[in-house]
């Protein structure tokens, strides 16, 4: 186990919690988003430059920076992927496990997070949660590992997609769902799922699908990392991207805490922030 513990500076009174368990105890599954939509929740890690991710060297699309990378985020990551009904990934996601650049996202048969799994369990949760892609295109593989057991790869895709590929889909994997006209809705995504029998969502893609959560308000709780380094260059991805929200989004902080540990030191701040509906 990770032993340091973080520190909670808010809510006070400031206190030392283990770093393991920390996110478990937000027990994410108790909230009732109102209409019967489920709760939806983010995480990222981001540099004090505002860098999520950065150019993979080979050229083919953005990585997680590996100085922000650090296996105390990792931890809690995983606690949040625990929590999930469905966690939404991308069709990127799905080419990167074809070509074996990819792993599961919620890692219950790592040894390190066997406790997560005893976790599921124990609230009566299937081993691993179902996968969401979010894809206009529709052109990614649908590994056989993601659809292994009882578990389901849903695809939530636009009004004008490409049928042969949409039948494809079907054959390897389960639903393909039009929830948008020219881009997927997330208000459309969030009725969808709730009538799917969803409870809990984690987004575990990109600042795109974030920013489309964020535009119909279906988001309710983001979860960022600052890892305390800068790392410059271009070009880069960034929390959220996509057009100016026709309001600004509030959001209120409902939790702060202090990793002194993590980079080798440098430490890193967990925020935890609830928006404002």
């Amino acid at each position: 186990p990770m032993t340091q513990e973080i520190m909670q500076l808010y809510p006070m009174p400031v206190r030392e919690v283990a770093l393991e368990g920390a996110f478990l105890a937000h027990e994410l599954r108790q909230y009732q988003p109102a209409g019967g939509r489920p709760y939806f929740y983010t995480n990222f890690v981001t540099s004090i430059d505002g860098r999520i991710a950065i150019p993979r060297e080979d050229g083919s699309g953005m990585k997680v920076p590996p100085n922000t990378a650090n296996d105390r985020d990792w931890r809690l990551f995983q606690e949040l992927a625990a929590q999930a009904d469905i966690i939404i990934s991308s069709g990127r996601y799905l080419r990167d496990w074809a070509e074996g650049r990819a792993q599961e996202i919620l890692q219950v048969d790592d040894p390190h997070f066997a406790d997560l799994r005893r976790w599921r369990q124990q609230q009566g949760l299937p081993p691993q949660p179902d996968i969401a892609i979010i894809s206009g295109s529709l052109d990614f593989p649908v590994p056989d590992v993601l659809t292994a057991g009882s578990r389901k790869v849903v695809v939530f895709t636009t009004a004008n997609h490409d049928p042969q590929r949409a039948r494809k889909i079907e054959d390897r994997a389960g639903q393909v769902i039009v929830a948008g006209e020219d881009g997927v809705s997330g208000a459309e995504l969030a009725r969808l799922m709730g009538r799917l029998g969803y409870h809990t969502v984690y987004s575990a893609t990109g600042p795109k699908v974030h920013h489309l959560l964020l535009a119909d308000n279906v988001l309710d709780r983001l979860y960022l990392t600052l890892a305390a380094r800068m790392l410059g260059g271009r070009p880069f991805s960034s929390v959220v991207e996509g057009n100016t929200f026709a309001s600004a989004v509030d959001l209120r902080l409902n939790s702060l805490y202090l990793d002194s540990y993590a980079l080798g030191g440098l430490g890193q701040l967990f925020t935890v922030y609830d928006v404002v509906h």
